[in-house]
């Protein structure tokens, strides 16, 4: 069986003196895709670099949050099999000090079902790369740094 699982790191410049491990979890690379694009390698001027570990499965999620060294996670509510959701009340009731997490829902509707997660912030799909980017800079200033 393929190993499903990707780990795609972003160096950052010698000059940064930080930078912020991201973790994104989705089963589809495109959203995973959709989603590095939208936030780049820094999500805004003042904040550090980010370093991208992008995860396929529950498993490698997990495995990797209960690793530790995660600064914020970005978990994509559509994935199959197991959802951002159902996966980010796992780690906010599992993980001592679980970093911020960011739950990629499927529709607007969803804020509801988001919020019983204990999500942090909520994105509903379509993605839209503003709102996306925004809600990691948020993020990253109110609950990371």
């Amino acid at each position: 069986m393929a190993n499903t699982d990707v780990d795609r790191t972003t160096s950052s410049d010698a000059d940064s003196t930080r930078t912020l491990n991201v973790l994104l979890y989705s089963d589809d690379v495109d959203t995973r895709a959709a989603v590095r694009l939208a936030v780049g390698r820094r999500a805004a001027r003042d904040l550090p670099q980010i370093e991208w570990v992008e995860r396929a499965t529950h498993d490698a999620v997990v495995s990797s949050a209960d690793a530790g060294g995660i600064d914020l996670m970005i978990l994509d509510g559509e994935a199959a099999k197991s959802g951002g959701m159902g996966l980010c009340r796992q780690l906010k009731d599992e993980i001592y000090n679980c970093p911020p997490v960011l739950v990629l829902t499927g529709r607007v509707q969803d804020a509801w079902l988001a919020s019983w997660s204990l999500a942090d912030a909520v994105v509903p799909h379509p993605l839209d790369p503003i709102a996306v980017n925004d809600a990691v800079a948020d993020l990253i200033r109110t609950k990371v740094q």
